[in-house]
């Protein structure tokens, strides 16, 4: 008896495995730039999600990138809007209007979701409906992505300062001034928030009363916000290097030099020692996590300003000459390539992309958010295959119009 009995628990516990691992994948907050500390920007897709291209047109560039929850997903416009998206077919779900820019990327915990704007304020907005809970007004601008966290939100504002805000009431717990303006994006790990500074500083600031514990000073403004990885801090800056800090004193570890301004924040790929960045140079650059050695570096025509994603063997970022990259993570070799603009239209992608199993979604100063297929290797036939059509009209119609007037005005032979 007591042998059947424990055999049939077996069989239960069994059955209960494949039904975990069938069913749907939980949802997990969005909580911070690019989602978490490595800032991989990915996530595993549902099994009940049906991936599909779309594009959705926002009435302004876009350079937030975006957050996922529940097959639904958010993102700002320099339009002054924060957008919620159903994944699956590009719907519109709600939009809530601020009265600036949103350059902030939104986070959210707790499916409430944290945006800065360039009116000054942090919002905090209900998920479900687009509601306003509250908003807290800094002294400046915010184009920093706020760090969702316990009981706190963290983040820096043009006026330069960092604000600790309750996450329940939007009442400020602390500030800490940095002395110039803060579009870093801050990162909070066992009790420190790190992040840069327009005076090139790099800081670790106490969470629990806004006291600083450590500052590095780079060459240059720091815009790239930091990842954290086996103790270590790495962050860019316009100096043109990447920094890789020691998260207990902020001591050097080492610095890899990119031959130009660094926005684009790093990437790290745990399983590899691999750390991806861009920089204007065009380059979006592999380097070991573990001395700085230089591993792969692959070209494109435009500043790269977009963070990677990984993407299964891959990583996918955007350039600003208008393409989305996939590139094999090993070598730097191309995978495959999007251009919603057919190159004649082509506007910068500085949006970072954000990973849902095989689909791909992505913001363009074009106003565009983009959903690809990375699996097919294709994305949406956006409205700028209208305008390439109209070009190509017009140039082939000039063409003839011009062989035509040279053709009248040919002296005839006698």
């Amino acid at each position: 008896m007591v042998k059947k009995m424990f055999k049939n628990k077996k069989v239960l516990i069994g059955l209960l495995m494949i039904c975990i691992m069938t069913g749907p994948v939980s949802a997990a907050d969005w909580q911070m730039f690019h989602e978490n500390p490595d800032h991989t920007g990915f996530l595993k897709e549902a099994s009940d999600f049906t991936p599909q291209i779309w594009y959705f047109q926002t009435g302004g560039p876009i350079k937030s990138s975006p957050a996922i929850l529940n097959n639904i997903i958010y993102i700002g416009s320099n339009d002054g809007s924060i957008y919620s998206i159903d994944m699956e077919n590009g719907n519109k779900l709600w939009d809530y209007n601020t009265d600036g820019a949103i350059i902030s990327s939104p986070v959210i915990k707790n499916k409430t979701l944290f945006v800065g704007s360039k009116d000054g304020y942090l919002y905090s907005i209900n998920t479900d409906n687009g509601d306003v809970e509250w908003k807290f007004k800094t002294g400046n601008s915010i184009e920093s992505t706020p760090y969702a966290e316990n009981n706190a939100v963290y983040v820096g504002s043009d006026d330069g300062r960092v604000y600790a805000v309750n996450i329940d009431n939007g009442t400020k717990i602390w500030e800490f001034d940095t002395g110039n303006a803060v579009k870093s994006s801050p990162l909070a790990y066992n009790g420190t928030v790190y992040l840069g500074s327009e005076n090139g500083k790099i800081f670790a600031i106490n969470t629990d009363n806004g006291n600083q514990k450590w500052a590095y000073t780079a060459g240059d403004a720091i815009h790239s916000s930091p990842a954290f990885y086996n103790n270590t801090i790495y962050i860019g800056s316009n100096d043109g290097n990447v920094y890789a800090l020691s998260s207990n004193d902020g001591s050097l570890t080492w610095k890899f030099d990119m031959g130009n301004e660094i926005d684009s924040s790093p990437t790290i790929d745990s399983n590899e020692n691999s750390l991806f960045i861009g920089s204007d140079e065009g380059n979006m650059t592999c380097i070991d996590t573990r001395n700085g050695v230089f591993k792969w570096s692959y070209k494109t025509s435009g500043a790269v300003r977009s963070t990677a994603a990984l993407l299964d063997n891959k990583i996918t970022f955007g350039s600003n000459d208008g393409t989305v990259y996939t590139i094999n993570k090993y070598s730097g070799k191309e995978e495959w390539t999007y251009s919603p603009g057919y190159y004649l239209f082509n506007s910068p992608i500085t949006s970072s992309p954000a990973v849902y199993g095989k689909s791909i979604y992505i913001g363009s100063d074009d106003g565009h958010i983009y959903a690809l297929n990375s699996d097919k290797k294709t994305g949406p036939t956006s409205i700028f295959t209208y305008y390439t059509w109209a070009a190509v009209i017009i140039f082939i119609f000039s063409l003839l119009v011009i062989k035509s007037v040279i053709k009248r005005q040919k002296p005839k032979k006698e």
